[in-house]
């Protein structure tokens, strides 16, 4: 499911009569969306391979600036899945497709730091954030000047 078919308020509604997509003129569009349009939207990488979907959205609250996406990968019907922390900024949102590009390849991601449901990470550990950002080849969004 994508952001345009769990829009609750119509934000991204196509135009009238056609399938040309978002009406850009009539709402945020893609640059400024909904945090609840965007969990559940799949993710894949650079070869179109999926890797599995956004789960849950990290807010830093002192900032007001996201952190990381919750991306779930594996697993069957929720059993077995495992999660990982993604940077914010290592995600690209591929507009036309309507989901996110992760720029990792398939067998990258199953050995990445995660976690499951019941052991999330301490996201405010500055030792953790250093390494997931290390990771994925990223810069925490702190040493980045908001813009």
């Amino acid at each position: 499911m994508n952001y345009e078919e769990r829009d609750p308020f119509g934000i991204y509604s196509t135009k009238v009569g056609t399938s040309a997509g978002p009406d850009e003129s009539r709402g945020p569009g893609p640059a400024l969306m909904g945090a609840d349009t965007l969990m559940g939207n799949d993710v894949v990488n650079q070869n179109d391979e999926s890797l599995g979907d956004i789960k849950e959205i990290m807010l830093d609250m002192r900032s007001g600036r996201v952190g990381y996406a919750v991306l779930s990968f594996g697993g069957f019907l929720g059993m077995g899945e495992k999660l990982f922390a993604v940077p914010w900024n290592a995600l690209t949102l591929d507009t036309e497709h309507k989901r996110f590009v992760l720029n990792v390849d398939k067998d990258r991601l199953k050995d990445a730091p995660g976690f499951d449901k019941q052991h999330w990470p301490d996201m405010a550990d500055q030792a953790w954030t250093s390494s997931i950002h290390s990771y994925y080849g990223t810069k925490p969004y702190t040493d980045q000047p908001q813009g």
